[in-house]
């Protein structure tokens, strides 16, 4: 007989479903967690990795709980991880997506979107399928969240408020990058936009740094072009490992989970820290820079761009209503977070999640009677 931990797997709040998804004849191998439907149906985006496993999946619906709760949308969180090489061959990967459409379509209150090795294509080929999935193509009716930068448009609207809590000017700020694909390519041209300087970046297979200041523009021409910023001649190369270390005001972790660990955060030399990727800061990690007095802006209150986005494109709106409900909500979030993290002296995370979870029962009170939330948390939520 299986035998499950539901104390250590499950809290108060969810998941509610946990599917794992296999067809070795169509080498499909994928999960699906649905955390919370409370509030509405679950938005939470498709990730494809080689390595990606249930419990990062776990994880990261409960953010997407969390951060449509935040900011407000009758929507719940879910989160979908799809083993494979996202590079590969595209024939090969429009038929692995359209695989695991076919294979959750029956789950219907999730809602796909993009994420890490996804993009408004796959949302496509999934919406082909089971009719169902946000951040689709214009063509189609969709809103191009990652082609416009939704995500990275609300870490912008994120650093304007934080700004002061962290005792740095935006304008004139150093900044360093983290991850430089679809959010954080934007976030370096939106902060550029309002005066930061931009001293380093990186994605998978290294970094290049400039402590006078990276050409923006150029740079991102050089990754359109389909090159690594390692080889981006405005700047020295460096390995991905040392850019923790580089000096600056805002640091911004836009890929993968737990950059910052117990291992490399006494490297880290920042004020603030915007995460611009989900769960990318360990618990451990994120208290020692509290303690330090890095400023660091929960996950699910500075990111949420994208699935504010996704709830705006769902309902029928347009670009324009997504950056002004973008600009709008997240600036909202992010004051009274960091407010009351001041007046309490808490950690911001820990003001967000009361918030959060707040919203998330309520709505979950209104259910049948047996559907209602305890008092208490599990343990593993407090990333």
């Amino acid at each position: 007989m299986l035998h499950v931990d539901w104390k250590r797997l499950t809290d108060d709040l969810g998941p509610e479903k946990v599917v794992m998804l296999h067809n070795p004849l169509l080498e499909l191998k994928a999960f699906v967690v649905i955390d919370n439907t409370a509030r509405g149906p679950a938005i939470g985006g498709l990730r494809m990795s080689p390595g990606v496993g249930v419990n990062e999946v776990r994880r990261l619906a409960r953010a997407m709980t969390l951060k449509s709760a935040a900011a407000g949308l009758p929507h719940g969180g879910a989160k979908a991880g799809l083993v494979g090489d996202p590079m590969m061959n595209p024939v090969d990967k429009e038929r692995l997506v359209r695989t695991f459409a076919r294979a959750m379509s029956d789950l219907k209150d999730y809602v796909p979107g993009p994420d890490m090795g996804t993009d408004e294509t796959c949302m496509a080929y999934i919406h082909d399928e089971i009719e169902r999935a946000v951040g689709l193509p214009e063509a189609i009716g969709g809103i191009a969240l990652d082609k416009i930068g939704t995500t990275a448009y609300g870490l912008a609207a994120c650093a304007e408020v934080a700004q002061r809590y962290a005792g740095i000017d935006l304008a004139g700020s150093r900044v360093v990058i983290q991850g430089f694909g679809s959010v954080g390519l934007h976030a370096a041209r939106f902060l550029a936009e309002r005066g930061a300087m931009i001293v380093a970046v990186a994605d998978s297979r290294g970094g290049v740094a400039n402590p006078k200041g990276l050409d923006v523009d150029e740079l991102i021409q050089h990754k359109r072009a389909g090159q690594t910023v390692h080889s981006f001649s405005g700047g020295k190369p460096l390995a991905n490992p040392q850019l923790v270390g580089v000096d600056c005001d805002i640091w911004i972790p836009a890929a993968q989970p737990d950059v910052i660990d117990e291992a490399n955060v006494g490297q880290l030399r920042a004020k603030l820290v915007l995460c611009g990727a989900n769960i990318p800061i360990t618990s451990v990690a994120e208290i020692a820079l509290h303690e330090r007095g890095v400023l660091v802006v929960p996950d699910f209150i500075a990111n949420a761009g994208g699935v504010i986005c996704a709830a705006v494109e769902y309902r029928g709106g347009t670009e324009d209503d997504a950056f002004d409900t973008i600009k709008d909500k997240i600036s909202h979030n992010t004051e009274e977070v960091l407010s009351q993290a001041v007046q309490t002296k808490t950690r911001p995370r820990t003001v967000a999640l009361e918030l959060a979870r707040a919203r998330v029962r309520e709505a979950m009170s209104y259910r049948r009677h047996g559907l209602r939330p305890s008092k208490q948390g599990a343990e593993w939520l407090d990333m």
